[in-house]
Order: structure tokens, then sequence, then C-alpha cells
């Protein structure tokens, strides 16, 4: 692993009862990046985390997490890396105030409690029994959780499950506040325009492969591919064509509409390209 990279994987292999769920997967994310990991369920994207993350002994293969071989942790190497896994664990009689302090005192160097509270939107139940919240507020306090410690590389599984629409925006303010302070985010998640919106470099794996990894905006030669130009005709239908120069296709239907008598003004005009929704579902062999 070099001072560039946070995580450095050659030739990953892991099966189980004879077939395998990782199958010679390399990959690199670099430091100071948001890197959101997308494949379908069975594909090996969680048993590549989980050997990442050191829950997971792996066959074969290199693996770096932070400059030590996530197989043979010790503390410190625990206490940079942070987790928010799909269920952190039930404190049912504890305050969210009193979890939190209470992981922080696992930390060396803990971020302030309160001010983490606050940062997860949970300022508000602070005094509230774990039990007592919903679904998205006990996910708010599983964030909480990951990120008390400060640390430089943080594991988010799956981290707005429950959340209603404003919640994950403000969520994703904290993504941002979080990767502009350093911390390199490893992200898994089926929300697709979360990973667009958050991911500096996004990686797809299927059939326990890493089919590639590249920008949202270039994964799948997206932003290559040809336009659709959809617009409604005098009688109403829809027409639409692809091409790789809408710009020349909407003048040319502008033009024509002048040449009828219209103001060129072209009714219920969309040009779209490939969503990375489209690409994603196309790469792992959708049908």
């Amino acid at each position: 692993m070099t001072d560039q990279l946070a995580i450095a994987v050659r030739g990953l292999r892991k099966s189980y009862a004879g077939q395998p769920a990782v199958d010679g997967l390399d990959l690199e994310v670099r430091r100071g990046e948001v890197f959101a990991l997308l494949g379908p369920n069975g594909a090996g994207k969680t048993t590549t985390v989980e050997i990442l993350e050191g829950f997971r002994h792996r066959d074969a293969g290199e693996v770096s997490v932070l400059g030590v071989d996530p197989a043979r942790p010790d503390s410190s190497w625990r206490a940079r890396v942070g987790l928010v896994l799909q269920g952190t664990g039930e404190f049912d009689e504890l305050t969210v105030r009193e979890v939190v302090h209470h992981f922080a005192a696992f930390y060396p160097t803990p971020d302030d409690p309160e001010k983490v509270i606050d940062r997860v939107g949970l300022a508000g139940k602070a005094d509230a029994r774990t039990h007592a919240l919903s679904g998205g507020q006990k996910r708010r306090l599983d964030v909480a959780l990951g990120i008390i410690g400060q640390p430089e590389l943080l594991f988010l599984d799956e981290p707005t499950t429950g959340f209603d629409p404003e919640a994950r925006r403000e969520f994703w303010e904290l993504i941002r506040d979080l990767a502009a302070g350093g911390t390199t985010i490893v992200l898994t998640t089926h929300y697709l325009d979360e990973a667009e919106t958050l991911a500096d470099r996004v990686g797809v794996i299927a059939g326990g492969r890493l089919v590639q990894v590249a920008t949202p905006a270039t994964l799948g030669d997206r932003d290559n591919a040809m336009a659709t130009v959809s617009w409604r005709t005098p009688d109403g239908t829809v027409q639409q064509v692809e091409s790789d120069t809408p710009t020349a296709v909407v003048a040319e239907l502008a033009a024509r509409l002048r040449a009828d008598g219209g103001d060129g003004e072209i009714p219920g005009l969309t040009v779209t390209r490939p969503t990375l929704e489209d690409v994603y579902l196309r790469m792992i062999g959708h049908r």
C-alpha cells in the first residue's frame, strides 16, 4: 500500500462450500475519497466489505487497510476504522446520550459526544431511551457510534435505510462534511442516487469480480452514450430519436416548426442520457 491508498486489494478470493463468492478481486481506494461499492445480492459485495473490516477471513489474496492486514488487526487499527453496520445493537434501557458517551470511552481520541449527537440530528432525542426511537432515529444512532472515534476510514453499510427524503439529504451533508475533513469513506448502498451524489468513484461487483471502477458520470461510458430526444407532435403523440448529436436534432426540430409557421418551441421536449441506474443494471446483467 502506498501513502495515497487507504485500501489495496490484490487477487482476493473467498469461497463457501466450494462456490466462489469473491473470485480474484482487485481494488484500490484512495485516501480521502468517498468510494461507493455497488452490486446485487450475492455478487460478493458483502463478503468483500466484511474482509476489509476484519470480520471475515479470506482464502487467498493480499489485503491492506490503512497499512494493516485486517486479518491480523490490533486495537490501534480498530480505533482508526469506523463501522456503520446494518444494525449496531440494541440498548433498549439506555438513552441516546448514555450510549454515545459509553462508546466514546472506547476510543483514545473520541469526538465530543454532544457534538456528534447534534451532527446526526438526535439532539432533540438525547434523553430518550433507544427503544422509543423510530427506525430512522435508530439508524442515526448507528451513524453516531460509527463516527464517535473520529475514524480515518469509515465503512457505511446501507446507512440511510429507513430515512425519509429530508433525513437522507441531511445525512448526505454529514458525509460531505466528513469527507471534506479528510475521512476516507467506503459506502455500500442500493440507492443509486445516493452513490451518484456522494461518491468520487464507484465500483461495480458482479459474480465475485470487480466489473469496473469509474466516476459516477463516466461509469459504463455513460458520458459518451447516445442521447434520447423526445418531443410531442401536434396530434399529441410522443416521438423520440437516439442521437450522438442531440443539439443538432433539437435545432432541426425547431427549424421545422418555424418553417411551419410556429415560434420554434418544441412541445414536451426532453433530452436524456442513460442514468447511473441504467448503466449499473446493464453491467450486472439485469434482464
